[in-house]
């Protein structure tokens, strides 16, 4: 069972045991878990005929509707609740929580519940947002932090790692599985995460996780995303990413409001693989593919367009009216797609993208220091490439040749700072003192193991299909360890007294300071090769270069205040 549909199960449960009309009541966290795995309009086939969040102060009174609230089970949540139980707007409130609930929460809720208005409390375990059916996210605001030592901001710290613990434990309770527990050596983080979710399935052991042990358990492998700083900085060449790197995805949805003309009906749309079933074809095909596909959607649905124009009798405008839905939905599905790829092509022109990929492809998979420093400066000579990119260029070269040309490498940081930017050219030694080579533990350049250095020659020999495509993350060499039994405890030790013997069958990779759909796209294209092994990647957010560097500034400015 994949997590898109664990929630769809969820929630649908929720919806159809309560009869008659409805007010669906969510907080700021599960309007995100519900809207990427339910449309508006099977919402209200479900008989829900109003959405408000926790936080709504309202006076008006709507007895005759039954408030199903579906909450995070969060002291915040619970003060908000009180407020609702005192002054009950609704004729019956069904309380439903993400995750599980705290007893004197329980007790709280009984004491404010005077005009009996409780149906029900139940734990439903949907406390992740399921992008992809093979892909979650937690969707953390304060995802900085965990670049960030605890003493740093010792508040925010433990919050983060509560909601990764509590997020993560969701979906093992979801999938009804209690993993055995790595995580990364190197990263102090990942080690408390595992540690934190260890002793809670060790706690409720006799409860929640008394599930039926399978032959070989499943894993949990909790990594820093500071072992592979690289991915998140490459601009991307695949739809999904790329769509995510130039334009932004937020819970499936992709905000068209700054696109010149676009229609209002267009202005946000929705980019789910649940709900559309080109996007599900095509998420994955390179930039190239992508365009030929979308000409011969336009072909078809002008096509189509002709024959619902040819309209001679009463049998055809049936015939029509019977298909109008369907045409409609295949108009906007058609406008959206080329409404997309038309903006992202501008933006490729306008930022010289193939040029500047090029050059960073060349840095994540090729080595060469002399051409490199060459190629980078020449980049930055160039006044019409932005400061965005301009970073990602010098980041770049930092990562791969910080040990190798240390003055070059100060050269570049100095021609960042030549021109004004909102960026601080002080990111790049940041970034090293974060995520330089002594602070990863995984073969990120493929420089340490024989089998790695001799695949990237064979593969540098052979030339890839696409230059652009052709970075691969540190993620496929992971996935790769593990299928074959070759993850090496030393780097990756396992929580407790617990050990595996042959390859386990599930697998939940959880990235801590978040995931990218380049990686997201690995784990898919591995599970359709069928090994006998199905991986879900998980993280705390969902990063694009910018997010990523937002995140590295912030870490940054905490850590320079925290210093003073």
């Amino acid at each position: 069972m994949v997590l898109v549909t664990a929630v769809r199960d969820y929630v649908s449960r929720m919806l159809r045991d309560i009869s008659g009309m409805k007010v669906l009541i969510l907080d700021t966290n599960t309007v995100s878990i519900i809207s990427v795995a339910f449309s508006q309009s099977e919402l209200l086939q479900k008989e829900v005929f109003l959405v408000e969040t926790l936080e709504t102060v309202s006076k008006e009174m709507m007895t005759h509707l039954k408030a199903v609230c579906f909450l995070r089970p969060t002291a915040e949540n619970i003060q908000h609740l009180k407020r609702h139980l005192y002054f009950p707007r609704f004729g019956e409130y069904h309380l439903y929580f993400s995750n599980i609930l705290k007893t004197h929460y329980i007790q709280i809720l009984g004491d404010s519940d005077e005009h009996e208005v409780v149906q029900q409390v139940q734990e439903f375990y949907a406390d992740f947002v399921a992008v992809d059916p093979y892909h979650f996210s937690l969707n953390l605001p304060s995802n900085y932090v965990y670049m960030l030592q605890p003493v740093s901001d010792p508040q925010n710290s433990q919050r983060f790692c509560d909601r990764v613990v509590d997020g993560i434990a969701a979906v093992f309770l979801a999938l009804k599985r209690r993993p055995v527990v790595r995580y990364q050596s190197s990263s102090d983080i990942a080690r408390r995460i595992a540690q934190e979710i260890a002793r809670l399935m060790y706690e409720e052991e006799s409860g929640l996780f008394d599930f039926r042990r399978s032959e070989v358990a499943p894993l949990l492998l909790v990594l820093d995303r500071r072992d592979d700083p690289v991915t998140p900085l490459l601009n991307q060449w695949t739809y999904q990413a790329m769509v995510h790197e130039l334009l932004g995805i937020k819970d499936n949805k992709v905000d068209l409001r700054n696109v010149p003309k676009v229609p209002k009906d267009q202005q946000e749309v929705v980019l789910s693989s649940e709900q559309d079933a080109f996007f599900k074809a095509n998420m994955y095909e390179n930039f190239g593919d992508l365009g030929m596909n979308i000409k011969r959607m336009v072909d078809e649905f002008q096509q189509k367009a002709k024959s619902n124009q040819n309209i001679q009798t009463l049998e055809d405008m049936a015939k029509f009216v019977d298909n109008y839905p369907e045409y409609r939905k295949m108009h906007g599905n058609v406008s959206k797609h080329v409404t997309m790829v038309t903006e992202m092509s501008k933006i490729v022109d306008e930022r010289k993208l193939m040029s500047l990929s090029h050059t960073e492809q060349d840095l994540a998979c090729n080595a060469g220091q002399v051409a490199a420093v060459e190629a980078v400066m020449n980049h930055l000579n160039d006044e019409n490439v932005s400061d965005l990119d301009r970073l990602h260029l010098v980041m770049l070269y930092a990562l791969r040749y910080e040990k190798e040309s240390p003055i070059q490498l100060e050269q570049l940081v100095h021609k960042l700072s030549l021109r004004p930017t909102r960026y601080k050219p002080g990111l790049v030694h940041f970034l090293l003192k974060q995520a330089g080579v002594e602070k990863r533990t995984g073969d990120l350049y493929g420089n340490r193991d024989f089998f790695n250095r001799a695949r990237n020659m064979a593969r540098g020999l052979k030339g890839v299909e696409n230059v652009y495509t052709q970075h691969q993350p540190l993620l496929y060499n992971t996935i790769e360890s593990i299928v074959k039994g070759r993850l090496r405890d030393i780097d990756y030790p396992f929580i407790g007294n617990h050990f595996q013997q042959g390859r386990p069958q599930e697998v939940i990779i959880f990235i801590v300071g978040g995931t990218t759909y380049e990686e997201a796209r690995t784990v898919a294209l591995q599970n359709a090769a069928n090994t006998g092994t199905r991986i879900i990647l998980g993280g705390s957010d969902i990063l694009n270069s910018k997010k990523f560097l937002k995140d590295l500034e912030e870490a940054h400015r905490v850590a320079q205040t925290s210093v003073i």
